[in-house]
């Protein structure tokens, strides 16, 4: 049987959790920060995990 290849894209945006959740950065806080207010920049700060809907779909991009 032949070996399942992870999804580059997918590779470098989700971590896989002890418990099997999917850990990622919020997106949009590379540039144009400026017009964003203190509390949306402050909401992008940390990490979050992915929901239910969108995990069941991660989960064939990330086979391993």
């Amino acid at each position: 049987m032949p070996k399942l290849k992870n999804h580059s894209g997918a590779k470098k945006r989700f971590r896989k959790t002890g418990s099997g959740k999917l850990k990622h950065e919020h997106p949009g806080q590379r540039h144009l920060m400026a017009p964003l207010g203190g509390k949306r920049r402050r909401f992008l700060r940390g990490s979050d995990y992915l929901n239910g809907t969108d995990t069941k779909t991660m989960r064939r991009f990330l086979p391993y």
